[in-house]
């Protein structure tokens, strides 16, 4: 299955990007991740994103380090440098690059270089699942004599 992030982007259920400032507190980027429902969000400066900040910064620079999250920025305590895709990376090089890395969220970019997107591990095993279900269920009526001649 050789299909670009691209196309998983455009199926998204819930394509929206969240971002949030360097200079936000961790307690408001918790608020939002959490009204939102979602795991990350990219941590956008005047020249765009120079960073992630996830559910595991959380628990590991902000909880784990006795830190207050009221107080604490987001710009202290994100993930940076981040790993970021190019569009056209196929759903299996995402997940490859996700297993390696041990990174949960993959910020997506343009041709022009801007994030356009971000995919997480829920988002590729979604996809390789109905995948797989769809091609499960051809065999199933191949071998059936359900499939169409």
């Amino acid at each position: 299955m050789a299909i670009p992030l691209s196309v998983l982007l455009e199926a998204k259920e819930r394509p929206a990007l969240f971002t949030v400032s360097p200079d936000a507190t961790v307690l408001e980027a918790v608020a939002l991740m959490n009204r939102e429902k979602i795991g990350s969000v990219l941590v956008c400066g005047v020249d765009g994103a120079i960073g992630i900040f996830t559910e595991r910064d959380v628990l590991v620079r902000v909880v784990s380090a006795g830190r207050d999250p009221a107080t604490t920025l987001v710009g202290q305590v994100m993930t940076a440098p981040f790993v970021a895709v190019a569009a056209s990376t196929t759903i299996e090089e995402a997940m490859q690059i996700i297993t390696t890395r041990r990174c949960r969220h993959l910020p997506v970019r343009g041709e022009d270089g801007r994030i356009i997107g971000l995919v997480s591990i829920g988002d590729i095993t979604r996809w390789i699942v109905r995948d797989q279900e769809s091609q499960i269920d051809g065999l199933v009526e191949y071998i059936s004599g359900q499939y169409p001649a």
